[in-house]
């Protein structure tokens, strides 16, 4: 294993020695440079104008962080990220071939990439380490180049951790609101803007009342409002009808555009499933948002950023490295005197996600236009060439307001003059965990850097990962609602999504079953109840329970149909009260036969599963839970290692002054014994024809003098034995504390960690249906005879 594979640091490169008579020029050294995971706790900022390698350097930590087990979100807005993906474990001509620019070979690709990860340590088993150690994908909101995104989630209630604290509550609906008023082109103050009060209300008696938001209910409500006064004003005196209207158009004028659908469809904006698959495998997931407009990406990066915010308030307080946040080029989003939408969640992030493990990075050419004020929160600054000299004042101003928050001192005159010699993939690391800063080269990326990806090139990268459209079968429709019987409970689920140009909207019908269980078990001591919600589509066939849908929770129904809407024939069966009986204790029993609470535990660990908790998200939880025994254990014993090794670093430094002091008197001896013994010689030689007593004593205190020198340069090599057995002890204690370092990482593997299953069922006389009814749910079907579910 190379000394840079180590869990809990992250390889970047090298340390450069600036040449002193060409600060442009560098030397650098073989020694790795090394930095720890958990220091990106306090997040970083990466600044380069084009060229510096910038986005090499947020690559390579991307990448680490993978290798170490880290998940990354990363937002791009040029395209460059989804390099991440063109990582080639064979390093083979073939694997390079699709992707190398017009004009150059892949066999030269290939070559040029093993040369330059050889140079660096690295080779094609460290490519393969990396690829196999995260799931990777490029999402595409707003477009179906790469996986879509479904923004829906992002206007649910939010859950508890949220609506419990007043300030996150009101931070998540503020967001959300500015978010949308920002795709459609309205800037909105939220104290001033009556377009902001208002959705702002409409949506936070929604969320109270545990209701998610859609945006046809949405602009509904804009027509017609759940409530009577905003303030102490009536609805209409301030905001008259008319003009409610007016802005309800503009929203369904937005939900009825083409292009809006694909903002509707994909995997829901789910951050826990953007970090870890389902299984608990850290994942990269690449947000491009290249294709989008100026307001569409800030429309999304709102959302996503209030969606992070949330799920990081969701966590378990941590010291240690639990996932990054990293965009690519913040311009626009963090000014210095605006507050776009993006503003309040990013400084947000900054200043409390550290207490929750997440890291955020931050990336950008301009400088000038960052609100440095907010980014005094980051610890680790990643300087690279700058284009300006306004651009070096102001990154020195951010530096010299971090610097000062963290309580380090800062040499303002040295670092202008580094700024001002930095060569290409050439960076001054700042990193107030650290003594001084550090300048370092950037290591040659795992992942080949071809450059911004199109959406083509996108849409063929991730055309294996999508699930292949299923067409449904249409059946006969008819037009007219059927007859439910007096007794039966019917309801109607809400339309999702907006329909294609010649949809229309269908009910086919359903069943939903409610429930409740109660599960005990004395060994894991758990006792708790748990509401289940299944959905069973229904024919002329039988009903099987077994079939049926479970679903997350309840779903938002309506009491009547859409008006254009209709409906598939009714079976004969559900159209009889008496099948809802039987129906229920057909659930009650099946419920009782498969229903299981499965939990998870890591007794070594003393961790437990939560009620509703995946295995791959216990996973994660064992994941950071070892991650943070492992940061624990290391840093005892550097506190152990530390005090011992300080005291020899103290011997050493007075051996060493003990040299100087030497070499010094022994040069000293040995001038003054030189002239002694040359006077001697000289009066001996010039002075007098014969010698007298008074040249023979001199000439015997020279002798002496030349005994001393003697003696002298005997105590310089004592005490230069004394220095190196002094340093054989520290190197020999630096090497005991690095294989107990590694021992302790080795120890803290979590594939090691075991895992116990429990399988509690429910109390047989606790199993409570509370109700059979009958659920119509909406589909589009289209001309072609083609059918999605409207849900």
């Amino acid at each position: 294993m190379q000394d840079f594979e180590k869990l809990g640091v992250f390889y970047l490169g090298r340390p450069a020695v600036e040449a002193a008579s060409d600060a442009g020029k560098k030397n650098s050294v073989t020694v790795p440079l090394l930095y720890e995971s958990k220091d990106l706790t306090t997040h970083g900022v990466i600044v380069g104008m084009t060229g510096s390698g910038k986005t090499g350097l947020g690559i390579g930590v991307i990448e680490e962080a993978a290798i170490d087990g880290i998940p990354t979100i990363a937002i791009d807005p040029k395209g460059d990220l989804a390099n991440l993906l063109l990582a080639f474990p064979n390093l083979s001509p073939q694997e390079f071939a699709p992707w190398v620019e017009e004009g150059t070979s892949a066999d030269d690709a290939a070559a040029k990439w093993t040369k330059g990860l050889a140079s660096w340590g690295e080779d094609a088993a460290r490519v393969k380490r990396y690829k196999d150690a995260v799931d990777m994908a490029i999402y595409t909101p707003g477009s179906s180049a790469g996986l879509p995104l479904s923004i829906l989630r992002s206007l649910a209630a939010p859950g508890d951790a949220v609506t419990g604290d007043d300030d996150a509550f009101r931070e998540k609906i503020n967001g959300t609101v500015s978010g949308l008023l920002a795709l459609l082109g309205i800037a909105a103050d939220p104290l001033r803007s009556r377009e902001h009060i208002l959705l702002s209300k409409i949506v936070e008696t929604s969320w109270k009342a545990g209701k998610d938001v859609d945006l046809a209910a949405l602009i509904q409500a804009i027509q017609k409002p759940p409530f009577d006064r905003v303030g102490v004003v009536d609805t209409e005196s301030f905001y008259p009808a008319k003009d409610r209207g007016e802005l309800a158009l503009t929203l369904n004028n937005l939900l009825a555009s083409p292009g809006f659908e694909a903002w509707l469809t994909g995997e829901p904006l789910d951050i826990q499933r953007l970090l870890w698959t389902e299984g608990g495998k850290p994942r990269i997931s690449v947000l491009s948002i290249a294709h989008l407009s100026d307001a569409e990406r800030m429309f999304f990066v709102t959302l996503l950023l209030n969606e992070l915010v949330a799920w990081m308030r969701g966590q378990a307080g941590t010291s240690s490295l639990r996932a990054l946040f990293y965009m690519d080029e913040v311009f626009g989003f963090f000014p210095p005197t605006a507050a776009p939408p993006a503003k309040a969640p990013m400084l947000t992030l900054l200043k409390q996600a550290r207490a929750f493990g997440l890291g955020c990075v931050l990336a950008t050419q301009n400088p000038v236009d960052l609100d440095y004020k907010g980014l005094s929160n980051a610890g680790t600054w990643f300087l690279g060439r700058l284009q300006t000299e306004r651009d070096k004042m102001r990154v020195i101003e951010g530096l010299e307001g971090a610097s000062t928050a963290a309580g380090k001192s800062f040499d303002r005159q040295k670092m202008e003059a580094t700024l001002a010699g930095l060569g290409n993939r050439v960076f001054l690391m700042n990193n107030v965990h650290e003594d001084a800063p550090v300048l370092f080269e950037t290591r040659w990326t795992l992942s080949y850097l071809r450059g911004p990806l199109t959406k083509k090139q996108i849409q063929v990268l991730m055309a294996p990962v999508k699930a292949p459209r299923v067409s449904e079968a249409v059946p006969s429709v008819s037009t007219s609602r059927p007859m439910v019987p007096a007794g039966v409970r019917e309801s109607f689920l809400k339309p999702q999504g907006a329909p294609a140009a010649g949809d229309r909207l269908v009910y086919r019908p359903a069943l939903l079953g409610t429930a409740k269980l109660h599960f005990v078990d004395a060994k894991t001591k758990l006792d708790t109840w748990s509401d289940v919600a299944l959905l069973l589509a229904i024919g002329d066939g039988d009903v099987s329970w077994d079939s049926a849908e479970e679903l997350a929770q309840k779903p938002a129904l309506d009491t009547a149909p859409q008006a254009s809407a209709s409906f598939d024939a009714l079976p004969s069966a559900a159209a009889q009260p008496k099948s809802y009986a039987a129906w229920s204790k057909d659930l009650a029993e099946m419920l009782y036969r498969v229903k299981t609470l499965d939990l998870r535990s890591a007794p070594d660990l003393k961790l437990t599963g939560k009620v509703g908790e995946s295995e791959g998200d216990f996973k994660v939880r064992v994941q950071q839970a070892m991650r943070e025994r492992r940061d624990a254990a290391i840093e005892a014993l550097r506190a152990k290692y530390g005090a011992r090794l300080e005291t020899l670093h103290n011997q050493e430094a007075r051996a060493n002054d003990r040299v100087a002091r030497e070499q010094a008197q022994a040069t000293q001896q040995t001038v003054q014994t030189a002239i002694s013994v040359g006077a001697t010689v000289l009066g001996a030689l010039f002075g007098r024809k014969t010698l007298s007593a008074a040249t023979i004593g001199r000439a015997t205190t020279a002798a002496r003098g030349v005994g001393r020198t003697l003696k002298e340069r005997q105590d310089v090599g004592g005490a230069t034995e004394g220095v190196d057995a002094i340093h054989a002890k520290v190197t020999e204690m630096e090497s005991e504390l690095q294989s107990e370092i590694d021992g302790v990482t080795a120890a803290n593997d979590p594939d090691k960690v075991a895992i116990e299953n429990t399988s509690v069922k429910p109390r047989k006389s606790d199993v409570t249906v509370d109700g059979i009814a009958l659920l119509w749910v909406p589909w589009w079907l289209g001309e072609g005879g083609s059918a999605r579910p409207a849900r």
